[in-house]
């Protein structure tokens, strides 16, 4: 274990510090330390010295970010978190992420206008919860949409909610109650065939590491790095789309020798942004990996793996976080990410952009660079 992967394993705090500081100098910004402000921070302040254009952000009037994309009714529909600035000084459990609506997105081609459909959801309409509207998902069955979010609960404990809608874009409706036995973060929606999985899950601000076999215990606890490291949990969704069909099963990421990745192993091991895909009869389970920033894969036989990794999809970007999706639309796969160009390199204020995904022979992903140096 390197230096850096043992600091961010032990003292994240410390972490947080020493990787801003790396992150903004690549980025050419002169700011080493973040601040958060008082103020909502506009798209008009951002400085056009610390872009990154190999890939255009899909949105400017808004900063978008982790962003989960479908192809619903010929169109490719973008569901993201929406950031602002709402004055919570950083941390390392993301209070700073403080979102508190939803905007959907629609675009026809690749390249071409992107639509926003307006707010389809605040946080005034979902009864239970209480703030921190993160990474959502979509998807559709019979003609109804479904659009999975989680939030924290009056109790501070993130859960998953679901509302509903006539249309890929809403207006969407929330249920009184969260998902039962739902929890942590980042819910993603997988359809195979006549059946829909439910991936959800993250660590450190996420709180997966406070669930016990389904039991909140409220205490930070993970494995000792020799061991294997927490992961997403999966399950079938009931044919009603609103609740679980069976109880949340270990999500397994195994490495060339068929061994569980471990806690240890910052560069390869789960910590959120759990999305699956299937091309070419495989499935692919990709996830961020957190303090290491790579979007990684691993390959199964079954959604609900194990899954074998095989690389990084997508090196680290400007700002702290990964957070992904995949889809095809017409022939061509596409990832879908975020970074923090527009905001000038504040990684509470981000935006989501695209690129075409390419596949290898052997259906391995050729890893992509969406970093530009600055001159």
């Amino acid at each position: 274990m390197n230096k850096s992967t043992l600091l961010s394993s032990k003292h994240p705090s410390l972490f947080y510090a020493a990787l801003a500081f790396t992150v903004f100098c690549v980025s050419c910004n002169t700011n080493t330390k973040k601040q958060a402000t008082t103020q909502s921070t506009t798209v008009d302040s951002v400085p056009s010295e610390v872009k990154t254009e190999k890939y255009p952000v899909l949105v400017s009037d808004l900063y978008t970010a982790d962003p989960s994309a479908h192809v619903f009714e010929n169109k490719i529909y973008i569901y993201p978190s929406h950031d602002w600035d709402s004055g919570v000084p950083e941390d390392d459990l993301g209070n700073h992420f403080n979102m508190n609506d939803y905007h959907v997105y629609s675009m026809d081609s690749f390249g071409g206008p992107v639509k926003d459909h307006g707010k389809v959801l605040e946080l005034a309409d979902v009864k239970w919860a209480k703030k921190q509207l993160w990474a959502p998902d979509a998807a559709e069955k019979d003609g109804t949409y479904y659009f999975y979010f989680p939030a924290k609960d009056s109790s501070d404990i993130f859960r998953l909610g679901v509302a509903t809608g006539p249309t890929p874009s809403g207006p969407f409706k929330a249920l009184d109650k969260p998902i039962a036995n739902t929890y942590s973060i980042d819910p993603s929606v997988f359809k195979d065939g006549d059946d829909y999985y439910m991936y959800f899950g993250g660590i450190w601000g996420g709180q997966l590491q406070r669930w016990d076999n389904g039991t909140y215990k409220g205490t930070d606890t993970y494995p000792e790095d020799d061991q294997p490291a927490l992961t997403a949990k999966i399950a079938k969704l009931s044919d009603d789309m609103v609740t679980l069909a069976e109880e949340p099963k270990d999500v397994i990421i195994l490495d060339k020798e068929g061994k569980p990745l471990l806690t240890g192993d910052n560069e390869r091991r789960f910590f959120e942004a759990a999305w699956v895909h299937k091309y070419n009869g495989k499935y692919y389970f990709s996830y961020s990996t957190g303090d290491t920033h790579n979007i990684a894969y691993g390959i199964g036989d079954s959604p609900y793996g194990p899954f074998t990794y095989q690389g990084v999809i997508l090196k680290p970007v400007l700002g702290w976080t990964n957070h992904h999706s995949i889809a095809e639309f017409d022939g061509q796969w596409y990832l879908f990410f975020h970074d923090s160009s527009l905001s000038g390199g504040k990684t509470y204020l981000r935006s989501m952009k695209m690129a075409p995904i390419e596949y290898n022979a052997d259906g391995t992903i050729i890893t992509i660079d969406a970093m530009v140096e600055q001159p």
